[in-house]
């Protein structure tokens, strides 16, 4: 069974794209084929006109599971990426690069810190750390704030946001909060059931200087419902389904 058939996207440089979907239509396949880990049975990804054949330095990742190494310190998790990636760069600066990065990010002090010794949240701001110490073009981010509760969700929103405009990456993100693509994304894009297209697309985002309560607002308000009601469709339901069901 195809997973993703007919799906074209295009991503502009430094802008940040959030996909929202179905469980299950194929939203984690599609930036496993974007980072080169999986090779696509037919059609072409591209990243500055090249084809991806394979996993690539400028492209980074982070997961819903921060998967830090216990046995390293965090500034040593956050370096490792360092130590694989070919660069001229000496140790101290290395380490260097690793402290601007977790300071931006509020965990100064926490260098030395083993990842057990941090929250949930703290780890998840390392390994997004770690995804962009090597400096990548493009950044992919595969629910990374799923497992979070709603409070340090929130928190690692702004920060992602800070991160972005600090790095000036371009951003894919694949998540199931809708809220979360809404604050994030300069563009949002459903994917329908699988086999997975594109459903529809919104453009516009928050601006550049966005904050929480601008979720509230009436523009985001309607764009939410939007999407809601996209999802809806993908999954096979419209608002007319569950009136009837209720009925």
């Amino acid at each position: 069974m195809p997973v993703l058939e007919d799906l074209s996207l295009a991503c502009a440089d430094q802008s940040f794209t959030a996909v929202v979907g179905p469980s299950g239509c194929g939203k984690s396949t599609l930036t496993r084929l974007i980072a080169g880990l999986l090779r696509p049975d037919s059609g072409d990804i591209l990243l500055h006109g090249e084809p991806v054949l394979g996993p690539r330095s400028s492209v980074g990742m982070a997961f819903q599971n921060p998967v830090l190494l216990e046995w390293r310190t965090i500034i040593d998790n956050v370096t490792l990426p360092l130590e694989i990636v070919p660069n001229d760069l000496s140790r101290a600066e290395r380490r260097q690069r690793s402290h601007e990065l977790l300071s931006l990010v509020g965990l100064g002090g926490f260098e030395d810190k083993r990842p057990s010794e941090l929250s949930g949240g703290m780890r998840q701001r390392a390994s997004l750390c770690r995804a962009l110490v090597h400096r990548p073009e493009v950044l992919i981010l595969d629910e990374p704030f799923g497992a979070l509760d709603a409070f340090t969700r929130e928190d690692l929103w702004q920060t992602m946001h800070t991160l972005r405009s600090e790095e000036n990456i371009t951003c894919l993100l694949i998540t199931h909060d809708l809220r979360e693509s809404v604050f994030l994304a300069d563009k949002v894009v459903v994917l329908s059931g699988r086999p997975a297209h594109v459903q529809f697309t919104a453009e516009g985002g928050l601006g550049a200087e966005r904050r929480l309560d601008d979720l509230y607002t009436p523009e985001a308000t309607d764009l939410l419902h939007e999407l809601r009601h996209q999802i809806e469709i993908a999954q096979g339901r419209s608002p007319a389904d569950e009136q009837g069901e209720s009925s």
